[in-house]
């Protein structure tokens, strides 16, 4: 995920190029936010989660225009072909939440990285019914380029940047409603996740408004019961030479973002696995200097289980995150989750790695200062 390259100085965030500013989201941040440090940023951030996410259900749920382009889609998606999902980084992660539900309820979907799809993957491209394209920024340099070459081909937008090149091109469009983002990808990504999901539900003829309201709640709880325990986990970590996050199903998505989070902002090494990727290798090397957060979410969630036991029984720490009071042991800490219908799960997901995150940062520093401006976005 490109970012812009920014300098601070005194009360304002200017392009190093001298450029007029850019501002993410087309509005200028106030004075408190230009002076704020990257773990203040992270944690306005995550907190104002709930309310954003909770703002983009009831919006989709009753703004007429947002409606019509719900229903374009669905007539869209009474064409044979499958549901494509282009993103990239964070956006990516999101897509998850679309394409999951969509295999999982007898839709053929696919969650796939814009720029392979660009350079390899343009020549079937007729042959989707739909494509969802998802960019927060709406200045992604693949995702300009698909739009590009789109011509007529049925595809709907969805970005948080109604000024952006993407918005401009697009014929259907779909906001993420997260307001300017300053830090990592926390507001966007959940709104995102969120529309991706309302957008699959919709394809699916489901009534998706319960399931996303009681969402909400859990994400809402949840945050404030493991943001509490953030430095309980952070010590719980700590002095792993390398952190592996592990999902299956929607959860999958919220376990690369949690290792974009853990990266990007604190500099340890954290990389994400589906659950059968990881018991095909990278499990052969689990001993006393390995962590691994599993994600035990969903219809398979007793898989996640497993694998935690299997990983604390070589030597290795094991965050076992899942819906489920757990017994805690010397080397397996569980985090709970208020649970949600199947599926959600990608919103939930991601709170046991952004609490860490903001542990681990306020221990030794964020490598990631406040973004402000966008910048030029290359592939």
């Amino acid at each position: 995920m490109c970012r812009a390259e920014t300098v601070k100085r005194g009360n304002t965030t200017e392009m190093q190029n001298n450029q007029a500013p850019r501002w993410i989201g087309g509005v200028e941040p106030a004075p408190e936010l230009l002076r704020a440090t990257g773990i203040e940023i992270l944690e306005l951030e995550c907190r104002e989660q709930p309310e954003r996410l909770r703002g983009l259900l009831r919006t989709y749920a009753t703004d007429p225009e947002i409606r019509r382009q719900l229903a374009e889609i669905r007539k869209l998606c009474a064409a044979p072909g499958p549901v494509l999902f282009l993103g990239m980084g964070a956006s990516l992660c999101s897509s998850y939440g679309g394409s999951v539900p969509l295999d999982a309820e007898g839709r053929l979907a696919f969650s796939v990285d814009a720029g392979e799809w660009l350079h390899y993957g343009t020549r079937t491209w007729d042959q989707a019914a739909l494509s969802v394209l998802l960019t927060t920024s709406g200045e992604s340099a693949e995702l300009v380029e698909l739009l590009k070459v789109a011509e007529d081909r049925p595809l709907v937008l969805i970005s948080n940047n109604a000024a952006s090149p993407c918005w401009r091109m697009a014929r259907r469009r779909l906001p993420i409603l997260a307001g300017p983002e300053y830090g990592n990808a926390t507001k966007t990504y959940t709104n995102a996740t969120a529309a991706a999901s309302v957008v699959a539900a919709e394809i699916l003829g489901q009534d998706w408004r319960r399931d996303a309201e009681a969402a909400a709640d859990a994400f809402s709880s949840s945050l404030e019961r493991i943001f509490a325990r953030r430095g309980e986990v952070e010590s719980f970590c700590r002095g792993a030479a390398n952190t592996e996050i592990i999902g299956r199903g929607a959860a999958y998505g919220g376990a690369v973002m949690s290792a974009l989070c853990i990266r990007e902002l604190s500099g340890h090494r954290a990389a994400a696995h589906t659950g059968a990727a990881f018991r095909h290798g990278p499990n052969l090397d689990v001993d006393s200097t390995h962590a691994a957060i599993i994600l035990a979410l969903g219809r398979r969630a007793d898989l996640g289980v497993k694998l935690a036991a299997e990983c604390a029984l070589k030597g290795g720490k094991v965050v076992l995150v899942s819906d489920q009071e757990r017994e805690a042991t010397a080397s397996i800490l569980p985090v709970r989750l208020d649970p949600v219908a199947e599926h959600w799960e990608g919103l939930t997901s991601i709170i046991t790695a952004q609490a860490l995150t903001l542990a681990m940062i306020e221990r030794n520093g964020c490598r990631l200062p406040p973004r402000f401006q966008y910048g030029v976005m290359e592939q």
